[in-house]
């Protein structure tokens, strides 16, 4: 079974035995960050360091600048670590090891970018600004992020790219001194506090018969239960979770294919939010708001994720040229937000490659995001496993093995593994002694 380890290029520029170690824990693959959000990284085997900060999202390369050139949305450059192409650098010591090198490029989400251009950001129905979270609804948005798509994921020496964030984010934002946790917000009540009410959402809404103040208005009564504590449990610990550092306890979200015609409510529930947990969540949804109103929040945003999703798969084949396997981390139920951006399995398997889904977690929780996809896979289709290996980040080194070879029962042909730079040598040598005994 291939496996895939996820990597910063600070885990290896600077460390001459980074490249070698990750080799011998037994992967076939790396999945490298060359664009990446915000964070604080811990490096516990580098011979320099123990800790990076990168201070806002940035790409790990040069930018092109003919591409970003008089225009307001761009990538920002890094500066936390040395030399002028650490992605590059990286990616040549990782593949001389013999390893298969994937670029690994976090889109709509940025925080940075909100802050110097606020009206690009998701706005909620009190009106308030997520800086992390683009609105992929705006033209200008979309733009930014199908041209970052192309250019990050396609970078010399790279003979595939994992797009995360490759859709709508949200509320859910691990953030520095974060004091967002005194009303527990359920996977329901987080997607009500996601919706966005930009005047692009609006016109959205509006082009499909809705009233968008109305909307807003029903957004704004489903609450009222939540702030008074009547409602808004957490359906499932850890639902939130978005990119792989925020993977813990499921570690682990809207968009229906928009060239699909308008299917029946009904239909569209069931086929389109799975089951389990994430059906319990869209039917609390529609409680919440009624079945009208929840149609059609999903409508839109299911047919401009679909529509983001499309294209940037498109941009990055376009900028490849030839053979480049293009992968999405993402979710079944297309209500659901962030890193693991919710699809239709339907639709995503008719443009990308294959599909990263979060499989930490019991073996009940990891069918309900494989089974999913079954029905729509063809030869071509990729569905990896992505296991948190890092114990001390809700993941599970020590199952490993069985939790794999669970998930490859399931349909599983690869696995990931999060993240090789991050883990303590305890848990690689569990992840390489679970590797050996995988066939």
């Amino acid at each position: 079974m291939k496996a895939s380890a996820f990597v910063y290029p600070w885990d290896v520029v600077g460390d001459p035995d980074a490249a070698r170690r990750i080799a011998d824990l037994g992967v076939q693959q790396v999945t490298l960050a060359s664009a990446y959000h915000s964070t604080r990284a811990l490096t516990p085997r580098h011979p320099r360091h123990r800790i990076v900060t990168a201070r806002h999202a940035a790409v790990l390369y040069p930018p092109d600048p003919e591409r970003w050139a008089d225009r307001p949305l761009r990538p920002y450059r890094q500066s936390w670590v040395e030399g002028a192409d650490p992605y590059g650098e990286a990616a040549r010591a990782l593949a001389d090891t013999g390893l298969e090198v994937h670029s690994w490029v976090v889109l709509a989400h940025n925080s940075r970018l909100g802050d110097e251009h606020p009206h690009t950001s998701v706005r909620n129905a009190y009106g308030d600004h997520y800086p992390w979270a683009p609105c992929i609804a705006r033209p200008e948005v979309r733009s930014y992020v199908v041209d970052l798509a192309a250019e990050a994921a396609v970078r010399p020496g790279t003979l595939g790219t994992e797009l995360e964030s490759c859709g709508w984010y949200g509320i859910a934002h691990l953030h520095a001194h974060d004091k967002i946790g005194g009303v527990p917000l359920g996977g329901a009540a987080q997607y009500l506090m996601s919706l966005c009410f930009c005047d692009s959402c609006h016109a959205g809404y509006a082009s499909l018969g809705a009233d968008p103040e109305e909307l807003r208005r029903a957004v704004l009564r489903a609450l009222r239960p939540v702030w008074a504590g009547q409602r808004g449990a957490p359906l499932s610990k850890g639902r939130a979770r978005g990119g792989p550092e925020e993977r813990r306890a499921e570690h682990g979200r809207p968009s229906t294919g928009a060239e699909a015609p308008r299917r029946p409510k009904e239909q569209q529930a069931e086929t389109a939010q799975g089951g389990g947990e994430r059906a319990a969540e869209w039917a609390e949804v529609e409680k919440l708001l009624g079945t009208d109103h929840a149609a059609t929040f999903a409508a839109w945003r299911h047919r401009v994720a679909a529509e983001l999703q499309r294209d940037a798969v498109a941009a990055v084949r376009e900028a490849a040229g030839g053979p480049f396997r293009v992968l999405l981390h993402a979710d079944p139920a297309p209500h659901r937000l962030g890193a693991n951006v919710g699809v239709d399995p339907a639709g995503i398997l008719r443009h990308a490659d294959g599909v990263v889904l979060p499989c930490t977690g019991s073996d009940a929780a990891r069918a309900d995001v494989l089974t999913p996809f079954l029905p729509h896979r063809t030869e071509r289709t990729v569905l990896a496993a992505n296991f948190t290996v890092v114990a001390g980040m809700g993941g599970s080194p020590a199952t490993l093995e069985a939790d794999a070879t669970h998930a490859a029962g399931l349909g599983a042909d690869e696995i990931r593994l999060y993240h090789a730079g991050l883990a303590s040598d305890a848990d690689l040598a569990a992840v390489r002694t679970a590797l050996e005994r995988l066939p």
